[in-house]
Parts: C-alpha cells; sequence; structure tokens
C-alpha cells in the first residue's frame, strides 16, 4: 500500500527577518530566482564578476558567474546578500541580462530582507542548547567521557572532553541518522509507487536538500533529517519523481501532487524554516 499521506503543524511560528526569500526552489541557506532541486549539473566555469545594473534606481552587482551544462539561468542571494548567477555554457550576455531585469524586484527585495534578518547563532555545544531532530529540539548536556561521544535518548548528552570536536560529532550522528531514516522513507515510497532508484546517498551540500543523478542515484543533505519527518517525505517524493520527469514542468508537479496532495505545504515549509536546519 502506498505509504500515508498525514499533515501537521508548523514546527516553528515564523520569526521576523528568520528566513530568506524563495522563488520557485527548495534550496537551504539561500534565496533562489530559478534554481529547483533536483537539478544535477556541475559548474563547468566560475567566474568573479563586478558587472552592475542600475534598474529603476536599483544598483544590481552580479558577484559570481558559474557556467555549466545546464539548460536555464538561475539567480541564486546568498547568505550575505551576494549574488550568483547560474547559465548555460553558451548563454550569451544579453540573455542573462534580460533575465536579470525580469527578476529585480526579487533581488532587490531579497537582499533587502537578508540585510534586516536575525542573525542565528552559531552553535557553541554547551549544556542547555537544543539541537533539531525530525522536527522537535533536544536539548544537549554535556557529561563525563562516554563512547560515542554523542548520544540521543530523548536528548542528546556529549562528552565534555569531545566539546571541541562538538559540531563533527553532531554531523557524524546526523548523517547517520539521515542514511537511515531517508532510504527508509526512499523504499517505502519506491515500494509503493514502483520506483527504482539505484542508491541512496548522503552528503554536506549546503545549497541543495537533494538531487537526483544521471544515473538513479538519490542524493540527499543531511540536514533535512532535521525537518519534520512529512518534509522529509516531501523532498524524497520530489525526487523520485524526477526519476520519471528530469524538469519541473507541471507534468511533474502534477506527479508528486498525485503521491502528495499536501506537497505545497511541505514546500512552504522549508522555505520558511530552511535556514534552522543548520548547526
Amino acid at each position: 500500500m502506498p505509504p500515508p499521506i498525514v499533515t501537521f503543524a508548523p514546527l516553528f511560528p515564523q520569526r521576523r527577518g528568520s528566513s530568506v526569500a524563495e522563488q520557485g526552489t527548495h534550496k537551504p541557506l539561500v534565496g533562489s530566482s530559478n534554481l529547483p532541486l533536483g537539478t544535477t549539473d556541475r559548474p563547468m566555469a566560475v567566474f568573479s564578476f563586478g558587472v552592475q545594473f542600475y534598474i529603476h534606481n536599483m544598483q544590481i552587482k552580479i558577484d559570481k558567474l558559474i557556467r555549466s551544462k545546464r539548460r536555464t539561468i538561475a539567480l541564486i542571494v546568498e547568505r550575505d546578500g551576494s549574488l550568483t548567477v547560474r547559465a548555460p555554457k553558451r548563454a550569451a550576455a544579453v540573455e542573462i541580462e534580460s533575465f536579470i531585469h525580469e527578476k529585480a524586484g526579487w533581488i532587490f527585495r531579497t537582499q533587502e530582507k537578508i540585510k534586516s534578518s536575525i542573525v542565528i547563532p552559531n552553535k557553541q555545544f554547551v549544556s542547555g542548547e537544543n539541537f533539531l531532530y525530525l522536527g522537535n529540539e533536544y536539548e544537549l548536556r554535556l557529561v563525563p567521557p562516554q563512547r560515542p561521544v554523542l548520544k540521543f535518548d530523548g536528548g542528546f548528552t556529549l562528552g565534555y572532553s569531545a566539546k571541541p570536536r562538538g559540531e563533527q560529532a553532531f554531523i557524524r550522528w546526523y548523517k547517520q541518522r539521515a542514511f537511515s531514516i531517508i532510504s527508509e522513507r526512499v523504499g517505502l515510497f519506491s515500494q509503493g509507487y514502483g520506483f527504482t532508484p539505484k542508491q541512496v546517498k548522503i552528503s554536506s551540500a549546503r545549497t541543495r536538500w537533494g538531487s537526483c543523478s544521471p544515473d538513479g542515484t538519490l542524493n540527499f543533505t543531511w540536514r533535512l533529517v532535521m525537518a519534520p519527518l512529512e518534509v522529509v517525505d516531501y523532498v524524497v517524493v520530489h525526487e523520485l519523481v524526477h526519476l520519471r520527469v528530469k524538469n519541473h514542468s507541471s507534468r511533474f508537479w502534477g506527479e508528486v501532487e498525485k503521491i502528495m496532495p499536501g506537497y505545497k505545504e511541505r514546500r512552504k515549509w522549508l522555505r520558511v524554516h530552511g535556514e534552522r536546519l543548520n548547526i
């Protein structure tokens, strides 16, 4: 039987200025006007740029241009407010400029939002800090040395001698849990809907929740396991559907909706809360 479709309440109330606006994407930590989750291109050439445009009295600067075998032009507003342009290898400069003009309002609004956003502090790995796991926050306690150095049992415990390596310990733990949970969800949806992925891999990607390789390998960032299971399921379904539909056409979204009628709510959750899925 297909996996059940469940509803869920938002994990957090939205904090003013806590998220970066996005347009048509599922990308953590950045805003993008057209770089969908599931693309598989690899950069062929990266150029540091300094080209500036003045559009309706707004100054827009291209900080980096990345050309690759991709088919579409994409704009990414990074966390520091800089603008990265991803373009097909042979895209003409006039095409890139036209796309920037078209998205000028979105670029400006996103950059302004970043300027006024609240900075989420880095973790210090001390007792009392909270860490996300499957949509819930769990408190960390420092304890005498233990093996493994990080344990989870309704809360996190970290050996105090391992505190300087706290980030590595958490990433290792999240990767292990991500592989176990996501592999299980991929298997469940594959069995229910007839997908045949080659394998599941866990990455440390900071700009994608997941991707589908040409050989059928599904890649997911370990950060995804910090989100509610319903959101994990959405990204899993998204990538599985890419095994059949390689683009983000209406046919693609129709296939996603057949499997997950409430996918838009989960997609929105990632846009609003995605920045918090990090340590």
